[in-house]
Parts: structure tokens; sequence; C-alpha cells
């Protein structure tokens, strides 16, 4: 059976191919299976320092693949799908959750919707359909950049369920709540335009050109000092998850051991000698 997801290292960089085109890459069992894997090895490879999400063929995604997944869901839950054609959504929710169990062991849930968090960051490119579960994989990200004819859909309340992979939490805090309704709650499809107005993805690049881009944007972010890289991203997600204080209290703690660490010489040297730093992770 082909790789759902094809994974390829680039230095220092995880790509991560969604790999079903005949299909629109649409998510079965076995994608969200491997692309968990991968988002495990990117979090637990120290060499690894940052992910690239991409889309083989035309699409990005076009949601869940529900004839396979259906099935899997316990019986109250394949009857709340049953009625949806075409996407859904990832990740489980209410009295459902963990009846959709695809996390191997040493995984990550891509959607983070476990309490779990990726420690790395995650560049994404998206082409062709974006819908459902895949701008939710754009919410749980850090950075996305859009080719310029995508179209974007939080399809679900057309089909008779709610966005159950972190959309109704992380939506409204990127876009701002009148945008995230707008979208969430109509259905309706939106393009690159517009998602970038709303600050859903941060560039749109020329079709055919947001692979590069992107990965021009992931080498960028893994150039730097991985550790604060790392430090960075978890303070900023303490602040979401614990409040501002919380964040705060970590600040001058996470600052004091990170100037304790050779990058820190290393950064410093290449401002004194105006080279380039090449970080160790250190």
């Amino acid at each position: 059976m082909t790789t759902r997801i094809i994974v390829e290292r680039r230095g220092h960089l995880l790509l991560m191919g969604l790999n079903r085109p005949e299909k629109r890459n649409a998510a079965d069992f076995v994608m969200l299976q491997e692309l968990a894997a991968a988002y495990g090895e990117l979090d637990s490879d120290p060499e690894l320092r940052a992910g690239l999400v991409y889309g083989v063929g035309d699409h990005f995604t076009a949601g869940l693949d529900l004839a396979d997944i259906g099935p899997r869901i316990g019986a109250a839950g394949s009857g709340a799908v049953a009625g949806v054609s075409g996407a859904g959504s990832a990740g489980t929710g209410g009295d459902t959750t963990g009846a959709l169990d695809f996390v191997p062991e040493g995984g990550i849930n891509p959607w983070q919707v476990e309490g779990r968090s990726l420690r790395k960051p995650v560049v994404i490119a998206v082409q062709g359909s974006c819908f459902t579960l895949g701008i939710e994989l754009i919410l749980a990200s850090d950075i996305a950049v859009a080719a310029e004819s995508t179209r974007f859909g939080q399809l679900e309340v057309s089909r008779g369920i709610l966005p159950f992979g972190g959309a109704t939490l992380r939506f409204p805090r990127a876009v701002g709540w009148g945008d995230a309704m707008r979208w969430m709650l109509t259905g309706d499809l939106f393009d690159a335009s517009e998602a970038h107005r709303i600050g859903l993805v941060q560039e749109v690049a020329a079709d055919g050109s947001q692979f590069d881009r992107a990965l021009q944007i992931a080498e960028r972010v893994a150039a730097q000092a991985p550790l604060a890289v790392q430090a960075t991203l978890a303070n900023a997600r303490l602040a979401v998850r614990e409040g501002d204080a919380a964040a705060e209290a970590a600040l001058q703690p996470t600052l004091v051991a990170l100037a304790g660490s050779e990058d820190a010489g290393i950064g410093m040297e290449a401002f004194l000698s105006r080279k380039p730093a090449l970080f160790v992770g250190r």
C-alpha cells in the first residue's frame, strides 16, 4: 500500500507530505496514524528543528474520508457523522473522546487537542482544497503559506456536526470572533485573499510556488537557535493555555537558562564578529 505520508529529512527539517492525491488527500485512518507518527518523530528527535507539512498533487486536503473513518467511530459517534458526504474534521470531542484513537505509541496528535503540544514549530503549504481538518491543521501549526487559488472551507455545520479538531478553540483566537463565526457558522467557502486578510495564513504565493516559499520560511526558522525557538513557542502557548501571568512568571527563569547555553555564546560571537551563527542546539 502506498505510504500515506511522505516523510523526508532535509537538514534539520522534517518534511511531511499528505500523499493520497487520487482522493484529494482525504484523510483515512492510515494517513492519520502516519501523520501522528511523523509528528512524534519531529518532536522527539533533537536533530530536527522544524516541520513542513504539504499536500501532494492539486489539493492540500478535502477533509476526512468518512467511508473509512465512520465505521471506526463508536455507535453513537458514527450516527452523528453518518450523513456527512465528503469532508469531516479530525480529532474527537465531547463524549466521543478516544473513540477514534489513531495516535500510535510515540506519536502526537497533529491537531493537538488531547492536551499535548508539539514542542517544535510547523510551517504549512496549502493549495487547491483546504477543508475542515486542513484549516484545523493550520490553526494547530505556526506559519502557513497558501497558493493564491486555494479554497478554504470549515464545512461541518453544513453536514450536521461541529468542527472538533480545534477550530472552535483556535479560529476565534487567530482571526477574531466575527471573522471566525462568519466562516464556521455558514460553512461557506472562502479564498486565499480572505484567508490572508483575516490572518489564517501569513502569506499568499503564486500557484505552484507555495511549497518553495514555505520551505524558505521553515529553513529560516531551523537556522535559528533551536532551544530559543522552542522556548519562544512554549512561552507563547503557555500564555494561551494558562494566561499572561503564567507566561510572565516563566520569562526570567527561561531567559537565565538560555543565557547559559552554548548557543547563546555562539549567538553573541556571531553578533560581535558579524558572521552567521551556526547553532548546535545546546
